[in-house]
């Protein structure tokens, strides 16, 4: 049986992560949203971009580097096209400029049928499900896309580290149709960064084909994993790519030097953020099948797929659903023995009292 996990009431552990954003100079509004998503992550059972993630990448490549700058106001560019904003984020905070850009995504979808918002000068956002599960759950189709902190993926039939983990995310409003948003997120190469962190942090080892170490050699040591390879070959080598075209569009320098200060000084080093909404209004042909609405054929759609055999499948977005609803059943949020002792050590860096684990209630998820 699984290790139990520990039980945090989530207005603790937002209180931890907002005392550390502040301790590293953010604004309260910075402060807050950033612990709100890491909240939300850790809710839904994202254990590779919650608190720890988010502030370790904080520490490596945002406010204790050059890549976040705590206050930093975002400014719109000028654009001729009404349902499209560009923005420089001028290096805010990811969560708090990406929370601000899926609103204003809505906002334009409401007005327009669809609205997009792109961003450069940004700084990670984290866990890209995030957002367009919150749009999808106010009943938007959302995605987006970013370019990740950090070149660490050698391209398909290369053997050096040029693209980053470039994720995709779409949701979709499917609450009615299946309980819960379809929420289809995923990393381009075989795993996200954070997930070896998460390995390595619990002891366990990387799936093969996924890593390669300092000597280009294939290992599953997360200890010793140096970059990573694309999934599915030329296939996730393509999605990646097309993370970095879009950035090269916005206004994205050179993935290689992407956070790395010390090189081409001359260039841009920071990331690029897009955002799509669309009102589902804006899709309806209203000639659906057997006199069936809009949610209603989804849910046909839906029904189909997982049909004929085929109901051991699982949709994108219900493990998250389910690990919801187990967080939920505890009271609050669940954490591994060794992601407690990452957050007291977040805690004596800002001079807070650890959390006690024999003070703790436990779940067996």
């Amino acid at each position: 049986m699984a290790d139990p996990f520990y039980i945090v009431p989530e207005t603790e552990h937002n209180a931890l992560i907002a005392a550390a954003y502040s301790h590293r100079g953010f604004l309260p509004d910075e402060a807050e949203e950033g612990a709100r998503f890491c909240a939300s992550a850790s809710r839904h059972g994202i254990r590779t971009h919650n608190g720890i993630k988010a502030l370790h990448l904080d520490h490596l490549f945002g406010s204790g580097s050059k890549g976040c700058v705590p206050g930093a106001q975002i400014v719109e560019k000028p654009n001729r096209f009404p349902s499209a904003k560009i923005w420089n984020a001028n290096r805010k905070l990811g969560q708090a400029t990406a929370y601000r850009a899926m609103a204003e995504a809505i906002r334009l979808a409401d007005q327009y049928g669809v609205g997009t918002v792109s961003v450069d000068n940004a700084f990670h956002y984290l866990w890209g499900g995030g957002y367009v599960m919150d749009a999808a759950q106010k009943g938007y189709i959302a995605y987006t896309n970013c370019t990740a902190a950090l070149a660490e993926v050698v391209p398909f039939g290369g053997k050096f580290p040029t693209l980053g983990t470039n994720p995709h995310s779409w949701g979709f409003p499917t609450t009615e149709a299946v309980g819960y948003p379809i929420v289809i997120d995923w990393a381009t190469s075989v795993v996200a960064m954070g997930r070896v962190q998460q390995l390595a942090r619990e002891g366990k080892a990387l799936p093969p084909d996924a890593a390669i170490d300092v000597n280009g050699v294939m290992t599953t040591d997360p200890l010793k994993a140096k970059y990573l390879l694309p999934f599915g070959a030329h296939k996730g080598y393509g999605l990646s790519l097309i993370n970095e075209l879009m950035a090269g569009f916005i206004g994205g320098s050179l993935p290689t030097i992407r956070n790395r200060w010390d090189q081409q000084p001359e260039e841009k080093h920071t990331c690029c953020f897009f955002f799509q909404v669309i009102h589902p209004e804006a899709l309806s042909s209203g000639a659906f099948s057997l006199g069936r609405n809009q949610q209603a054929n989804v849910q046909a759609v839906i029904r189909d797929v997982l049909g004929h055999g085929n109901d051991k499948s699982m949709l994108p977005g219900q493990i998250e659903a389910d690990f919801a609803r187990k967080s939920a059943a505890a009271g609050g949020l669940l954490f591994s023995a060794a992601e407690i002792g990452a957050f007291n050590e977040i805690a004596t860096e800002i001079g807070r009292a650890p959390w006690n684990p024999s003070s703790l209630k436990t779940f067996s998820a």
